[in-house]
């Protein structure tokens, strides 16, 4: 199934948190927060409610910070996916 995002909204594909500290320590995975990384995976085309094309500054496959409070949470062929509004995407991070 294919996901085509409208307006300005994005398709995330959230980042697995790490199971283990920096120490060795393994953390179970009710201690672990949600992950606000997360890859890029579709693109809507950029055009807001009112026709004006607004410009989207993701591509797909960037990975990108996002609020640890936005979107929607979706699931679709068992894999989850985070829909988000352009706005909510907080940064893109460079390799």
């Amino acid at each position: 199934m294919k996901i085509e995002p409208l307006f300005d909204r994005v398709v995330l594909l959230p980042k697995e948190n790490e199971s283990e500290t920096k120490g060795g320590i393994i953390l179970p995975s009710a201690a672990q927060e949600k992950s606000q990384m997360a890859e890029v995976v579709a693109v809507g085309n950029g055009m807001g409610p009112d026709g004006k094309n607004i410009g989207m500054y993701v591509k797909k496959g960037d990975i990108v910070l996002y609020g640890k409070y936005s979107g929607v949470e979706i699931t679709l062929d068992d894999v989850k996916y985070v829909i988000v509004r352009q706005p909510d995407i907080l940064a893109i991070i460079n390799k």
